[in-house]
């Protein structure tokens, strides 16, 4: 597997494509969706298995990933809350809460993750 990196791409879950930000490095990671009032679509936080919401402003929905990009479970989490860690959780997905549920994104689902063309060492990856 090629290594992941900062970008843009496509969530696709069951027949709906969903706009995704892919945060990489340690400061994209570490910054996720603070200090914004909203997502338009997902953004996925790569090798973690846990979130909290410590700043945020608004109520979001986690997805955990395992290896697969199988969902694991899904938490709807207020600001201010510190996240369960997954043991077998690899990626977070992150959107604005209740979205993931009019995509239909629940335990079991498996979604299919592909990053835009020209980020630059960005790997695809269908799952």
């Amino acid at each position: 597997m090629g290594k992941w990196v900062d970008g843009t791409g496509t969530l696709a879950v069951a027949a709906r494509e969903v706009p995704l930000e892919v945060a990489a490095s340690y400061r994209a990671r570490r910054r996720g969706l603070l200090g914004r009032d909203g997502i338009a679509g997902a953004l996925l936080i790569v090798r973690t298995n846990s979130v909290h919401t410590f700043g945020m402003r608004f109520p979001i929905d986690v997805a955990y990933l395992d290896g697969s990009f199988t969902v694991r479970s899904v938490v709807t989490m207020a600001p201010g809350r510190l996240g369960m860690i997954r043991p077998r959780g690899r990626h977070v997905l992150e959107a604005a809460a209740g979205a993931m549920a009019g995509w239909g994104l629940k335990p079991g689902v498996r979604v299919r993750v592909d990053v835009d063309e020209g980020v630059t060492g960005a790997p695809n990856r269908a799952a």
